[in-house]
């Protein structure tokens, strides 16, 4: 059983390795030697009353292609059903979920939209953010405004699909040729929201090439500058890293210190620079541990240029070019 996720079960015999994933009534499994899977498979139809699918090819609404030189992960088939129940199939396509110049507020002037639709539209988009990264700060936006939507808020969540219209068969390329090497971007767009200041924070993990886990989200509290922004937002990324570590060390990978790549030099002097601390004593203690774990060597924290910044595109909406290159260093068109 996993050390940290309890639903994880490895089994090692004569140098080769099963892996069992179980989600509620659902089960994947594969390993290292075919008959190895081939004698689990047989075992537990024999314990249970179980279906074998075969080869993993749809799993929770996702789609996976698997190949020699990787896997593909997508919900092109889901796009399409939500396109169609919304009635977007026809709608013009958009080369953005959202443009430079949207700036979403409360609206409380504008006309009131049918909550249930609005609601309804929010948690389709959440739930196909599982294979697309590249929507993921446009719906966590939108989402902001489900207690009282306006006009201006279903015509910005109107543009995400519109914008899937256009890109309908995006998803996650995972190489089979990727490297394992393990690192974290970390970025904020400070008080960025609207109505309370509060900043975004985006972050992301990956491995290799290959991208494993993300977020953007507002940040609990104000922050009085961007350096205070960053550093709290680093600090979230790092407690992110420290879990995928030890969820990573049941698969067997071991990693020294893990790079965290933030593109503010004062944020990393702050965590770096203990004289520095007296000018933000202010910040919660909670968050100095990412000072802590940069001693102890867990992570080395990098400074990366704004425009390598791959996790800028979950904290603000992107001009066109900078958009799809970030957006083509996660995903492949199936």
């Amino acid at each position: 059983m996993g050390s940290v996720d309890k639903t994880l079960f490895l089994l090692s015999r004569g140098g080769d390795t099963l892996i069992v994933q179980i989600y509620v009534d659902d089960i994947i499994f594969g390993g290292s030697s075919h008959a190895l899977v081939s004698s689990f498979a047989e075992q537990m139809s024999r314990e249970f009353e179980m279906s074998l699918m075969g080869e993993l090819q749809f799993f929770l609404g996702l789609q996976i292609k698997q190949g020699p030189e990787g896997t593909f992960v997508h919900q092109a088939k889901y796009t399409g059903d939500i396109l169609k129940k919304f009635e977007m199939g026809d709608s013009k396509p958009m080369t953005t979920p959202m443009s430079t110049n949207t700036a979403l507020d409360a609206d409380e002037d504008g006309e009131a939209v049918d909550q249930k639709e609005f609601r309804g539209m929010i948690g389709s988009l959440l739930y196909l953010t599982a294979t697309r990264p590249d929507i993921q700060f446009a719906v966590c936006l939108c989402a902001r405004y489900q207690v009282s939507p306006r006009t201006s808020h279903r015509q910005a969540v109107k543009r995400i699909f519109r914008y899937l219209k256009f890109t309908p068969e995006l998803g996650l390329w995972y190489s089979s040729g990727s490297s394992l090497f393990f690192r974290g971007f970390s970025d904020v767009d400070h008080a960025g929201c609207r109505i309370d200041r509060k900043s975004t924070s985006g972050t992301c993990q990956l491995l290799g090439t290959s991208l494993v886990s993300w977020s953007s989200r507002k940040q609990a509290s104000k922050s009085l500058s961007t350096t205070e922004a960053e550093y709290i937002d680093a600090a979230s990324c790092c407690s992110q890293l420290l879990w995928m570590k030890a969820t990573l060390s049941d698969f067997g990978l071991r990693f020294g210190k893990i790079p965290l790549l933030v593109d503010s030099t004062s944020a990393i002097s702050v965590a770096k620079n203990p004289i520095l601390h007296s000018r933000t004593k202010h910040i919660d203690v909670r968050f100095h541990f990412l000072r802590d774990h940069y001693e102890k060597g867990d992570i080395d924290l990098v400074h990366v240029a704004s425009k390598n910044q791959l996790a800028d595109i979950f904290t603000k909406p992107l001009e066109f070019g900078a958009f799809v290159r970030l957006r083509g260093y996660r995903l492949e068109m199936c």
